[in-house]
């Protein structure tokens, strides 16, 4: 399974890249959660300088991406879920299409777990667009439950499924 750890700023240019070979073959599915200008340079910045960034390495480079912060959007409250209970969210989760089918996102899933634990939060959550079939097949698998669908303001147009899941 691929190590993961937090991100540092040495590792934008190299996140930056892996989101520019993700974001064409979203596309090409039909999937315009992302675009060119997002996720970008600053968004990663912050997620880092705020510790929420973390990162997924296989054979010594950046394989994949995941921030992990408690912030839910508010249109959160659209979903089928207590969005007053402090929850684990994944947010921007990437792996490089290089490295797809080799447990990058499962790591990094792993590591959302650990850290709700550290963070003593029983709750999980992560939204994904309405059309990306991967993610919808992923997180039942890891026992997140469907949650319901949501739009956010600031991606007009779309529509994205919530998955939750509760820990012991």
């Amino acid at each position: 399974m691929p190590a993961t750890r937090r991100a540092t700023l040495t590792d934008v240019p190299a996140i930056l890249a892996l989101i520019r070979r993700v974001v064409p073959l979203m596309h090409a599915s039909g999937n315009f959660q992302w675009s060119g200008d997002y996720p970008n340079e600053a968004v990663f910045t912050t997620d880092i300088e705020r510790n929420h960034l973390w990162v997924a390495e296989l054979d010594g480079a950046v394989a994949g991406v995941a921030a992990l912060t408690q912030d839910q959007d508010a249109e959160y409250a659209q979903a089928d879920w207590d969005v007053t209970e402090p929850a684990l969210v994944t947010h921007r989760l990437a792996v490089d299409p290089a490295a797809q089918g080799r447990g990058v996102a499962l790591a990094l899933m792993a590591q959302a777990e650990m850290q709700a634990v550290a963070q003593a939060l029983q709750v999980l959550r992560v939204d994904t667009n309405s059309e990306n079939a991967a993610t919808q097949r992923l997180f039942p698998k890891l026992g997140y439950r469907f949650a319901g669908e949501i739009t956010l303001a600031f991606r007009p147009g779309l529509r994205f499924f919530c998955y939750e899941k509760r820990l012991a």
